[in-house]
């Protein structure tokens, strides 16, 4: 802990599908007061993305796949077009994203570049997302991808252009941070 935060209890409102946690804490401002605040985190566990691409093709591939709190926030089909990605499920963010981007895309890489991590939305989910680059080709490709069965995934795999994927998050097609950074990415790196 450092100094200026002391957890004063925590309570577990709900583990059905990951934890939300119910925490009271006392914070010490910088002018030496302290307040005491009770916020609810939801803990899904540690999570890693990837940006598949080929530089000569000028192509990425990326997953479309039904999002239930987008469409509860009025994303009328649920579906997001995105960056592959999952959680860690205790392995290291270069292992699990391997193992993700087979399962989802049926793309089998070796080599990853970590590029940065970040906290996708820090005032309320613990998870810290690894971001990853990886070049691909269709040497690669080692089955039609589209998530686990037994993880209830249906996944679709989409291959496009860059500058289509460019335009696309430009309308709002795409919309999920975690891939409008990847693609920022690339195009600032001057990658694709």
């Amino acid at each position: 802990m450092i100094d200026n935060v002391k957890v004063i209890s925590t309570e577990i409102l709900s583990d059905n599908w990951y934890i939300l946690k119910k925490i009271t804490y006392e914070y010490k401002k910088k002018d030496g007061c302290v307040l005491t605040q009770t916020r609810e985190a939801y803990d899904r566990g540690n999570g890693a993305t990837v940006l598949l691409y080929n530089k000569e093709q000028r192509t990425i591939i990326l997953t479309k796949q039904f999002r239930l709190p987008t469409f509860i926030n009025g994303n009328d089909s649920g579906i997001l077009i995105e960056a592959c990605a999952g959680l860690l499920d205790k392995d290291n963010a270069e292992v699990a994203i391997k193992r993700e981007t087979e399962e989802e895309t049926g793309y089998k890489i070796k080599d990853v570049k970590k590029i940065f991590e970040a906290y996708m939305s820090p005032g309320s989910v613990t998870e810290i997302l690894y971001f990853f680059i990886a070049e691909y080709s269709s040497a690669m490709k080692v089955n039609e991808g589209g998530g686990l069965e037994e993880e209830e995934e249906n996944i679709e795999v989409i291959e496009t252009n860059i500058d289509v994927a460019m335009k696309m998050m430009e309308s709002g097609e795409i919309k999920d941070a975690k891939t409008i950074m990847l693609l920022q990415y690339v195009k600032l790196k001057g990658i694709l």
